[in-house]
């Protein structure tokens, strides 16, 4: 990064959680670039952060469809080209699906795959080759704790985050030496609209604290953070739970 102000992307701008991240880096006078599918949320968001953003922000929006793979490396072009380079990018864009469908039709599981997974890496292979080249910057991508252990409430989504996990190892590995961070971001349950029709328990997060845990993991380069962080300590402990007891444990195994 130079001494002007971050160059900001958001790819997924329009989220909950991203639309409060937005707003952190415009407060402290980033050039912001919102990406995102609805071109009137995403000036509502872009609204909002400039009612809040300090002297020297800046924000520029552009509509894009994730799910339209080939478009995606000139999506990354246009970000580029708009901020002059990029300091820091966040990838958060995602949808639960529907699970039930998804186990009944691939017709309706792929497109979960395909939001989740394949979308995010067709953005983060253009991202990731021209940060290589100018050898800085940070990427923050959102995954889930459903990509740690296969339930059946959420494992076609799940599946699709756990590969996004791996992806990101790699990827974080193969740009160390470029001084690129690659963060990854596990999220548990987030009281959201994408979670409006679940049953809300005290592990939910909220967008604002999740959020400031994202940008704060960004900014000191984590290689991973979960969020809400009570989940670092949860997550380990599901992992180990043998699959023949986890099958008869209906809070684990349970729709």
């Amino acid at each position: 990064m130079g001494t002007g102000p971050e160059r900001v992307v958001v790819f997924g701008a329009t989220s909950a959680i991203a639309a409060e991240a937005a707003v952190i880096y415009a407060a402290r006078g980033a050039r912001l670039h919102l990406v995102g599918r609805n071109a009137e949320k995403l000036e509502g968001v872009a609204s909002r952060c400039r009612r809040e953003r300090a002297a020297g922000a800046e924000i520029s929006t552009q509509a894009a469809d994730f799910a339209e793979l080939d478009d995606n490396a000139a999506v990354v072009a246009s970000a580029v080209a708009a901020l002059a380079g990029i300091d820091i990018a966040l990838v958060a864009h995602g949808d639960l699906g529907d699970q039930l469908a998804s186990e009944r039709a691939f017709e309706d599981a792929e497109p979960i795959l395909r939001v989740n997974f394949t979308s995010v890496v067709s953005l983060l292979v253009p991202l990731a080759n021209h940060l290589e080249s100018v050898r800085s910057g940070r990427i923050g991508v959102i995954t889930s704790v459903a990509g740690e252990r296969g339930r059946p409430r959420n494992y076609t989504y799940g599946a699709a985050k756990g590969a996004l996990n791996v992806y990101l190892q790699g990827l974080r590995t193969r740009l160390y030496r470029s001084g690129v961070s690659v963060t990854t971001l596990k999220l548990g349950p987030v009281d959201s609209p994408m979670t409006r029709g679940h049953s809300k328990h005290l592990l939910f997060g909220k967008p604002e604290s999740v959020a400031r845990g994202i940008v704060r993991a960004v900014d000191a380069r984590r290689p991973e953070a979960y969020l809400p962080a009570v989940w670092g300590a949860i997550m380990p402990l599901i992992k180990r739970v043998p699959e023949g007891l986890f099958q008869r444990l209906p809070f684990l195994s349970g729709r």
